[in-house]
């Protein structure tokens, strides 16, 4: 497991590039017809969300 120390400004800001990434990949899967394509991007809104929550229980 990989550890990561950031300031409180840095953990924030992290945040809420991950909440704002993960409110248009789930857009941007909505609009893709390609099924792979929509595979792959379910696949890295997962990976980020789950690295936002490991962001909120750390602090």
């Amino acid at each position: 497991m990989t550890q990561l120390a950031l300031t409180k400004q840095q953990h924030q800001v992290l945040s809420e590039v991950l909440e704002t990434t993960l409110s248009d990949l789930s857009m941007e899967i909505s609009d893709t017809d390609l099924k792979d394509y929509r595979d792959q991007l379910k696949q890295r809104r997962e990976a980020l969300a789950s690295i936002l929550e490991a962001l909120k229980q750390g602090h």
